[in-house]
């Protein structure tokens, strides 16, 4: 297949266009910054700018010498088979400022509103959407676990998942299938969150989150290149789809775990009024419990390739 994907210079991104070029498809990279390579268009997602893309740099020349001139979205991306939406600034990185917020918010709702309204225009669409979106939607669930049909949180990003679901509308009545990624916390060695906790734990820094009590719905990072392979290829799956896996952890778990797995203590506990300080209502995404279920996956006969926790971490750590 040729496959477009936004997002694709991130951990997700990275492993998926990876995977899929290996496995013979064509896949074509949307990128913001002028072209770089044979697979690169540039991409501006913002609705003023009418989604306007430049052509992929011949040859992978970058440079104004090098640099085709601009042309419609629909030129590029006609013919395209597949779509993956990946796209999105980072949430949990940096105090939720007002600034902050409206980054968020723009980067997922107004760049899929483009991109759905520019595939919906297309004289051959493509036969799918996968646009990301995340476990976000169902808020704290505390200790119930929950799956697809649950209802939405409430909330800042509860808010924004449901905004950026609904602003995929144009793919939908165009006739494209559309599928949701509702994505839990993604597990991979060369990145992400274990990209950042690792080197503390490494030093016997490993700390518990609060109480350690509230529920992380993780995933392997090679079940969510797994998972959006598989769902590709599955035509009769649209709508929300939990990329988690069937066994969520505690924070206490998940700090044991890494800690066992790297072979280092793990004894500290940050305070909720720390993190707090620390990151102000964003330290809210690392408390709030969240015991999400991949229902449809299951439901469908997706095979996890690390369903607990303890295998995960030792895969994802020694493959990178």
């Amino acid at each position: 297949m040729k496959i477009a994907i936004t997002g694709s210079s991130g951990l997700i991104g990275t492993a998926v266009a990876r995977h899929l070029t290996g496995g013979g498809h064509q896949v074509l990279r949307l990128v913001r910054r002028p072209p770089k390579a044979a697979d690169e268009v540039q991409w501006n997602p913002r609705p003023a700018a009418g989604g306007a893309v430049a052509a992929p740099a011949a040859g992978g020349a970058a440079g104004p010498a090098a640099a085709p001139a601009a042309q419609p979205a629909s030129a590029a991306l006609e013919g395209v088979d597949a779509v993956i939406n990946l796209a999105g600034a980072p949430i949990a990185s940096s105090r939720w400022t007002d600034a902050r917020k409206h980054e968020i918010r723009a980067s997922r709702v107004d760049g899929t509103r483009a991109l759905a309204s520019l595939l919906a225009g297309l004289g051959r669409r493509p036969a799918v959407l996968l646009s990301g979106s995340a476990i976000g939607f169902y808020g704290d669930t505390g200790d119930r676990a929950v799956t697809e049909s649950a209802p939405s949180g409430h909330g800042f990003i509860p808010g924004v998942v449901r905004d950026w679901e609904a602003a995929t509308g144009a793919a939908e009545q165009a006739g494209i299938r559309v599928v949701h990624l509702r994505t839990g916390i993604v597990l991979g060695g060369s990145g992400g969150i274990l990209g950042k906790l690792v080197p503390l734990f490494r030093l016997g820094l490993g700390a518990r989150l609060g109480s350690g009590s509230q529920y992380m719905s993780w995933i392997a990072l090679a079940d969510v290149v797994g998972a959006i392979g598989f769902l590709l290829e599955k035509p009769d799956v649209a709508g929300p789809v939990n990329l988690t896996t069937p066994h969520p952890v505690t924070n206490a778990k998940f700090t044991a775990a890494l800690a066992a797995a790297l072979g280092r203590p793990a004894i500290l506990r940050v305070p909720s009024a720390v993190l707090g300080f620390a990151l102000g209502e964003a330290a809210g995404e690392l408390l709030t419990s969240a015991r999400v279920l991949p229902g449809q996956l299951t439901d469908a006969g997706y095979e996890f390739t690390y369903a607990d926790i303890d295998g995960a971490l030792t895969g994802e750590l020694r493959s990178h």
